[in-house]
């Protein structure tokens, strides 16, 4: 994963780097750091935001239409 993948990863989920920190459990600069190309992306960041990413399609595809009624 390059670096503008992973910010583009980030903004399609509608996240933060903090909120990447949070729930990959990585200190709060290590998405600076790849991102300015300091240090490499490793593989498991890159999966952990395409299995995020696809949990979203899903959850879209089994989320009821606004306006719907709730029964």
């Amino acid at each position: 994963m390059k670096p503008n993948e992973f910010e583009a990863a980030l903004k399609e989920l509608g996240w933060k780097q903090s909120d990447f920190c949070r729930m990959a459990d990585v200190d709060k600069n290590t998405p600076s750091r790849w991102i300015k190309g300091q240090t490499p992306i490793p593989g498991w960041a890159a999966r952990f935001l395409a299995m995020a990413q696809e949990i979203k399609r899903i959850s879209k595809l089994i989320e009821p239409p606004k306006g719907a009624k709730k029964k």
